[in-house]
């Protein structure tokens, strides 16, 4: 006899239909990984690492001051130990995050209070770089999370152990907004919304902020969305929803989904395990997933958001034997999408980093639009004036379709203005100088002209040496 109407009907719901349910982890073989890197040590909860389509960068164990590697990811096997490293900062770096909209910018934030951001040549350096393009100098004590404006050319967002969070004009090297009233205590976490119209943070205050910037104002706050003391995690989803992480007053593990227009229920909130590994969540807007990495954990979860409850679907879970110190996640754009590649991760070991490959399984070498959908470019929709001004914009798409090929190095100009312009005279001027101010611009300008001539000869030859010294390898590696 035929089952009963109302059992088939529940079997069938039981297996939900999601073109990601078979979603499934793998990690490059041997010789793809990236080997004798020493990694940083510093007790902080940021990720370690950052990736984009042409460079891998690690904070890296350094002595006296503070330094990261930048490796072209093409670099894989064995990293020499004498590889050059960015070494400007006094103490240990926290945080490294890439230029969104330049390939070759990089910023790092240090526990010397300061934020540098650094150009990034295409050819690997001779010397360690200790010259960034500009230092960023406002925070009082140290800082520990960066990440750039999604939309907005050059702006980007520092917040430091002073609870106080700085937008900048990397383009000018100056303050634009110093929010300093809004947080009482370390703030954990800070994620823009896709157009950078808002952005969430996270605090040991245990309260979820909503804030718009532009009016130094929070537009809503939930205290305790998750109850135990720990850290959260808070990023914003493409529907405008926010996705926690946090633990339990019993010190589980726990997850949540949130309406800040709404924040008096969650949407979704679900205990997962007894750890005291803070869980980062790493969200892909194009599908929708959130991959939840633990620091110490050696496996990485991920789940589906959508609008059918219970709204945070589990997919599956990639395990290996060994913990993570840190993780890099490949922009959409830096993914092989005839391999059918979702993301890409970079986990960091105690020595190497090892990449992680997640993929969905087809049959078909054909491209899969509904895989990739259009994608954020390396362009910026709006300059920092524009946005800085009240304009808000979505972020400029690419496809896909044809692969991504990443532009070749643009230079980051800075333009710093002149304080003294500023600043009209107080009072008659005591002195007369026998100098003649004109010529002392102009001798001024003609010299810092040819201290950047003199610098591109420099690179120049650089880049030489570099490529003779690689022939060179080649030539011997031959004869041997």
């Amino acid at each position: 006899p035929a089952p009963p109407k109302n059992i088939s009907a529940m079997s069938r719901r039981v297996v939900r239909q999601s073109k990601f349910r078979h979603v499934f982890g793998q990690p490059v073989k041997a010789d793809q990984m990236y080997e004798d890197i020493r990694v940083s040590k510093v007790t902080w909860d940021s990720s370690f690492c950052a990736v984009n389509p042409k460079f891998l960068a690690i904070i890296v164990e350094s002595g006296g001051g503070g330094a990261f590697m930048v490796l072209p990811l093409g670099k894989t096997g064995r990293v020499d130990k004498n590889f050059p490293l960015v070494t400007g900062h006094t103490a240990p770096v926290l945080d490294i995050d890439w230029c969104p909209h330049n390939d070759n910018v990089i910023a790092s934030a240090s526990e010397d209070t300061t934020v540098m951001v650094w150009q990034i040549p295409d050819y690997v350096p001779m010397r360690n770089m200790t010259e960034p393009i500009v230092t960023l100098e406002g925070h009082s004590k140290r800082v520990g999370i960066l990440t750039w404006h999604p939309t907005a050319r050059n702006i980007l967002l520092s917040a430091g152990g002073d609870n106080v969070i700085i937008l900048w004009n990397v383009g000018t090297g100056e303050a634009l907004l110093t929010l300093d009233d809004l947080h009482a205590d370390l703030i954990y976490n800070v994620c823009w919304n896709r157009s950078g119209s808002l952005f969430v943070t996270t605090c040991k205050d245990k309260h979820l902020r909503i804030i718009d910037p532009r009016q130094h104002l929070v537009v809503a706050e939930r205290f305790a969305p998750h109850e135990g003391m720990r850290p959260m995690r808070a990023v914003f989803t493409r529907d405008e929803l926010v996705f926690t992480t946090g633990f339990t007053r019993m010190s589980q593990r726990e997850l949540g989904l949130w309406d800040p227009k709404n924040f008096e229920e969650p949407i979704a909130l679900q205990e997962m395990d007894t750890s005291n590994g803070v869980l980062l969540p790493f969200y892909d807007p194009d599908s929708s997933i959130v991959y939840l990495c633990g620091k110490g954990d050696s496996s990485i979860r991920y789940f589906e958001i959508t609008d059918e409850a219970p709204y945070v679907h589990y997919l599956s879970t990639y395990s290996s034997k060994e913990p993570q110190r840190g993780m890099g996640f490949m922009p959409k754009r830096g993914l092989d999408v005839s391999k059918c590649e979702i993301a890409r991760f970079y986990k960091l070991h105690e020595r190497k980093c090892e990449p992680i490959v997640m993929t969905v399984p087809r049959k078909s070498d054909l491209f899969q639009d509904d895989l990739y959908p259009d994608t954020p470019g390396p362009e910026p929709a709006l300059e920092a004036d524009e946005w800085l001004s009240g304009k808000d914009a979505e972020p400029i798409l690419v496809s896909l379709r044809d692969g991504y090929v990443p532009v070749k190095n643009r230079e980051l100009k800075v333009t710093k203005k002149n304080i003294l312009d500023s600043r009209p005279p107080t009072g008659p001027r005591r002195s007369q100088s026998t100098c003649d101010t004109n010529f002392s611009r102009t001798a001024l300008e003609e010299l810092l002209e040819e201290i950047r001539s003199l610098r591109q000869t420099v690179q120049i030859h650089e880049k030489r040496i570099s490529d003779l010294e690689n022939k060179l390898c080649q030539f011997t590696n031959g004869t041997d």
